[in-house]
């Protein structure tokens, strides 16, 4: 291969422009793409800025026209020559370089490719599997890189935001201890502690709390964490999170500065402008209307209550789950009543799949009357006022849900955004922010025959709601709030337990015993006994941000180097068998065997 030995790098493939004609420059890149013309060879010569035409012609330098015969796709070149004007006709105005071309009077190889695994100059889907196994090639792709470059646009607005506003960034240790509550800890072995382990933090939650309780007052870290947790579209193994906290706040306080954050963010690594204060919702009117807690509001196709309608109503279905404490409610998927029997097959089993037990369903006719199977069940009076309820006209039709309050929402919240999905209801290139409070603190596992906290067991509970921990703690709230963006949660926080007195009450709720909970968060309960201020912070999905920005429909693609759904690395075929030896020297047993 050729040396780049005196050749300098003038411009990047993005760069050059009319202003630039008469000009000699170098240009470096891959060869993105070649066409033979006979007499003439054009490459398109690619980085990650973008593309310059490139012309050899043998009048220009035979040496090399002849050599970029040889030029194949993703061959490694350097490029001196002459910029130009394309020929009237082959200007390509889609482009910042289409005006000109660099007529090429020395040509260098610097490194030669094999024929790569899949075409990096289509726009064709490629199988995920393939893009994962050959990362390198992936990146190269204008669709990767405009993920990356976003990605460290948002990083970038995130820091100086913060540090505009008297922030620390600080480092918080990546080996820690095991805490788990909530999702599994990967564990490291220790060598020189032998029969002990550390655990990879699955957030710096702790050790910000410490930094308050230790003077700090505002710090941030762009943190990684670890959770060995089943993976969505969503969700890795290892993941980047914006980490803050701050003494001496509220939640108002809390939430006004990351309303601030989100437009600075969104304007300078989009130039999109936002409107704070964003919307708000309560848990309880979240679930209620959207039947999650993480609603979209893009869209409408709100729940509606119809329990105290359906009571004494002549459907069995109806009238159990309204007499056994359960809920009856409704969506009005309005304009869609020229859904096909199909098409309502298709949804009733599309909910089953979130424990729906059938799907009941009223089509308003231009007369105003019910078709439906469930219509006889019902009088003129009842019929009457869940039509008025739901809004109902002619041809919409009505999608009901009748169990547990919890199976209801989950059955017809998915149901209202598989229906905006399949409608197109969703506005392309919009972002609908709504903060969710006023969380329940605690929810009882029936699995574990306990309470557990919602967020975590450092969350605070609403001043007014402290006493209710002794006799009522499901009714007790947290001061807790997280923001939703466009139906996914982007961030949550709280305000943070301050006093070693309450911290302690609420580990005796969550049947945590004092021995226990002194060997898990020991160093957290003395830090406390120290005098802590009242703090709160936030944490922010990094990846599921930049994924909600750029428009992507995974985090996969805006993470240089992410794990498949089985949390494995295609590139680095990790994880991995390691020696007995290695084991061995850890204190692990050699020769075992996965089940």
């Amino acid at each position: 291969m050729e040396s780049m030995h005196g050749l300098k790098r003038t411009h990047d493939c993005d760069s050059l422009t009319e202003a630039a004609l008469g000009e000699e420059v170098v240009l470096m890149g891959w060869v993105h793409r070649r066409r033979d013309h006979g007499g003439l060879i054009f490459i398109d010569l690619r980085d990650r800025r973008g593309l310059t035409q490139v012309v050899f012609a043998p009048e220009v330098d035979a040496g090399s026209h002849q050599k970029a015969h040889g030029l194949r796709s993703e061959y490694v070149v350097a490029v001196r020559g002459l910029v130009r004007r394309r020929p009237e006709g082959m200007e390509n105005p889609k482009i910042r370089t289409g005006m000109i071309e660099v007529a090429c009077r020395e040509l260098r190889i610097l490194a030669r490719a094999r024929t790569p695994a899949f075409p990096l100059d289509e726009d064709g889907e490629i199988a995920e599997t393939l893009r994962l196994k050959y990362r390198y090639l992936d990146l190269r792709r204008p669709y990767m890189v405009e993920g990356l470059a976003l990605r460290h646009r948002v990083c970038q607005a995130m820091r100086r935001y913060l540090n505009d506003r008297d922030f620390l960034e600080v480092e918080t240790p990546v080996l820690t201890r095991s805490t788990p509550e909530g999702a599994r800890d990967y564990l490291v072995p220790s060598r020189v502690n032998p029969g002990r382990f550390y655990a990879l933090p699955q957030s710096p939650q702790l050790y910000k709390q410490i930094l308050m309780v230790g003077g700090i007052e505002r710090y941030y870290q762009i943190a990684r964490c670890f959770r060995d947790e089943d993976l969505r579209a969503d969700r890795q193994p290892e993941f980047t999170q914006l980490d803050m906290e701050m003494s001496f706040v509220e939640e108002e306080d809390v939430m006004a500065l990351v309303e601030g954050l989100m437009a600075a963010v969104f304007e300078e690594a989009l130039g999109v402008r936002l409107e704070p204060p964003f919307p708000r919702l309560s848990y309880g009117d979240a679930m209620d209307r959207y039947g999650t807690d993480r609603p979209d509001t893009r869209y409408s196709l709100e729940l509606r209550d119809l329990t105290d309608v359906a009571r004494g109503c002549g459907f069995k279905v109806f009238r159990e789950a309204a007499a056994g404490g359960g809920v009856v409610k409704a969506v009005n998927a309005a304009g869609m009543g020229d859904l096909s029997r199909r098409e309502i097959d298709e949804l009733t089993d599309y909910v089953s799949a979130f424990g729906a037990r059938g799907l009941a369903w009223v089509k308003i006719r231009e007369d105003g009357s019910w078709q439906s199977p469930i219509a006889k069940f019902f009088t003129d009076g009842e019929r009457a006022a869940m039509g008025e309820r739901l809004g109902a006209a002619p041809g919409d039709i009505l999608f009901f849900g009748a169990d547990r309050a919890e199976t209801v929402h989950r059955v017809l919240g998915e149901l209202r955004a598989e229906l905006a999905r399949r409608r197109g209801l969703i506005p392309e290139g919009t972002f609908s922010f709504v903060w969710v409070t006023d969380f329940p603190l605690l929810e009882y596992d029936e699995d574990e025959g306990r309470y557990v906290a919602v967020h975590h067991p450092f969350t605070a509970p609403r001043e007014e709601d402290v006493e209710r921990l002794a006799d009522a703690p499901a009714a007790a709230r947290a001061r807790a709030y997280d923001l939703v963006l466009n139906g996914v949660e982007i961030g949550g926080g709280s305000i943070r337990v301050h006093t070693p007195e309450l911290q302690a009450r609420l580990f005796e709720v969550l049947s945590i015993p004092a021995a226990e909970a002194a060997e898990k968060f020991g160093f957290l309960l003395a830090a406390l006994e120290h005098g802590a201020p009242p703090h709160g912070g936030i944490a922010f999905g990094l990846d599921r941000l930049v994924m909600l920005m750029a428009g992507r429909e995974t985090i996969r693609d805006v993470i240089a180097f992410p794990k498949t759904q089985k949390a494995q690395c295609l590139l680095a075929e990790a994880p991995s068998p390691v020696s007995m030896a290695q084991l061995a020297e850890l204190y692990l047993k050699p020769g075992w065997k996965a089940g």
